[in-house]
């Protein structure tokens, strides 16, 4: 009799019941990706660490001179290079997060095409480095906190959740365009643009508050609004916060990640025959 040749096909995300189990699974890998991008922004360099402090702080002194001392938005009593930097860390987090997310598909590839696992594990880990860049940054805030002797308000325990909400959306941003970057590469090109173009349409140098109110539930449809005037908020416990586009920045973040979720799934079959 003949023996008939059995072949084992893996396929990403075949049932969805071990897909989701396949993350606790694979945790070891999402730890090893993990690692190796941290090893890979800062290890044997200085210049990695430097960016992480010289991009922010940089930015801070740009947009203090233009937005603080040119125009003269008000600050609310709030030096303005902290109220300055204070806008730049969530969005310094999120720019950096949906960056690497959205090309770590691309730069993974090698890997995507030869074994399987689950390959939302892949962006997920790109957040990790922004989040300790996010960390770093921290600590030039609290030098400005001791310079201009700012004294941070107690609401400062809700900060975490800000921070919580601008990684669903970075995440979820990021899950979309990194399938899109898959099959038309040219997403590559428009990442760039888009992080370029959010940071002087998102309340980095100002507050929400200088918007005319007829415009304002239109600019609140930029998720990050919400998140850095609430980052804000929470910190220095002297800005205003507007309770109906920080109730638009959370239904807008749950959506993100509920949808980046669900395309990426959509799409995660077939990313190892067309990367």
């Amino acid at each position: 009799m003949e023996k008939k040749e059995q072949i084992l096909t893996i396929e990403a995300g075949k049932t969805e019941k071990h897909y989701w189990a396949d993350l606790w699974k694979y945790r070891e890998l999402f730890l090893f990706l993990s690692w190796r991008d941290i090893l890979v922004r800062y290890k044997q360099t200085v210049i990695g660490i430097l960016w992480s402090i010289l991009r922010p702080f940089v930015t801070m002194i740009i947009f203090t001179i233009v937005f603080g001392k040119l125009a003269k938005f008000p600050s609310y009593d709030i030096p303005y290079p902290i109220f300055v930097f204070l806008g730049m860390l969530p969005w310094q987090f999120f720019a950096n997060s949906f960056s690497e997310a959205s090309n770590s598909l691309i730069s993974n590839s090698n890997i995507i095409s030869k074994i399987y696992f689950p390959r939302i594990i892949i962006p997920t880990t790109s957040v990790i480095v922004s989040l300790i860049d996010f960390f770093i940054s921290f600590l030039i805030l609290a030098g400005l906190c001791i310079f201009y002797q700012f004294i941070p308000s107690y609401r400062i325990i809700f900060v975490p959740l800000f921070l919580i909400l601008a990684f669903s959306t970075s995440i979820g941003f990021g899950l979309i365009i990194a399938s899109l970057n898959v099959k038309y590469r040219d997403f590559r090109y428009i990442v760039p643009f888009i992080v370029q173009l959010g940071l002087y349409i998102s309340p980095v140098g100002f507050t929400s508050a200088v918007i005319p109110e007829k415009f304002r539930f239109l600019y609140a449809l930029n998720p990050m609004v919400g998140v850095i005037d609430g980052f804000r908020w929470a910190f220095t416990g002297k800005t205003q916060i507007n309770v109906t586009g920080l109730a638009i920045s959370i239904i807008l973040s749950i959506f993100l990640l509920i949808f980046g979720i669900y395309y990426f799934r959509k799409t995660e079959k077939s990313f190892a025959d067309i990367i």
